[in-house]
């Protein structure tokens, strides 16, 4: 029988060479991280940088190795190794590159590992935030932990005090905002900040209470790594009905939910679009 991998270390070392790769191009983000080298398979436009990210990423477990399927943003589904089956490796090399092209030092590595292609089989996780040397990890039933230290979501239950994050980045902003009404006047400190797979670990590891995306334009390639991380430590992540979160791992599948640090702000919020949509 062949012997499990050992995969926290090696999402470790897929870590540290995205940085190498990626640092020479930073030096010339102004120049050449600006043109779109065309469509990735998310539907969004691919810079140079993505695709070396996603380079480092490949040539890491390849080197490794081990076969698998690897789901990313940029190039799609594409199979390595004899068993490619055995492993799926759902991957968003850099989330949030509108900042990194735009030098705004909020943005990230998100590499999630997984038996199945279903949200619900991510069995570990990882979320580096390229910037500040901070990386959050987690491995099913073994809780989450940031650069090491096991992290636990806030348990703030007041939305008047609550930091709560919404991403509006959406030409449906029309359509979608009255839902978000009631929600929006009961708090005061709304956020987002342009990298959603490191605000969900920020709902993770308390340093702000909820996240929500109700666009339908996020895709599972951008959750994949945060969804284990999120449920690890404790926080609660949802559909819009209060539903458990489950989708297929796919570069074109999208996804809404609510993600609370506890049940009793998780309810309040719940409530407040609900009202909205009924």
């Amino acid at each position: 029988m062949k012997n499990e991998i050992d995969w926290l270390p090696i999402l470790i070392r897929c870590r540290e060479n995205v940085k190498k790769r990626i640092t020479p191009l930073l030096e010339n983000e102004r120049k050449q991280q600006l043109l779109n080298l065309g469509i990735g398979a998310g539907g969004d436009p691919i810079k140079q940088i993505d695709i070396e990210a996603e380079k480092a990423i490949v040539e890491t477990l390849v080197g490794q190795d081990i076969s698998f399927t690897l789901i990313s943003e940029e190039s799609g589904i594409r199979e390595y190794g004899e068993n490619s089956g055995e492993n799926y490796v759902t991957a968003d090399p850099i989330d949030g590159t509108t900042n990194l092209t735009r030098g705004i030092p909020f943005y990230a590595t998100s590499i999630a590992v997984s038996k199945k292609p279903k949200l619900d089989a991510v069995h570990t996780a990882l979320v580096a935030d390229l910037i500040h040397d901070t990386t959050y990890t987690a491995e099913k039933r073994k809780g989450a932990y940031r650069n090491n230290q096991k992290i636990s979501p806030s348990k703030q239950t007041t939305l008047e005090e609550a930091i709560v994050g919404i991403d509006l980045n959406t030409y449906k902003a029309r359509e979608i905002a009255p839902q978000l009404t009631s929600l929006i006047e009961k708090t005061k400190h709304i956020r987002h900040l342009g990298a959603n797979a490191l605000e969900l670990c920020y709902v993770a590891d308390g340093k702000t209470d909820a996240f929500i995306d109700i666009r339908g334009k996020l895709r599972t390639t951008d959750t994949a790594a945060a969804f284990l991380i999120i449920n690890e430590a404790g926080a609660l992540i949802t559909t819009l009905d209060g539903k458990r979160l489950n989708t297929k791992l796919h570069p074109k599948e999208k996804l809404t939910f609510i993600a609370s640090a506890n049940q009793k702000i998780h309810e309040k919020i719940l409530s407040l679009i609900k009202r909205v949509e009924a």
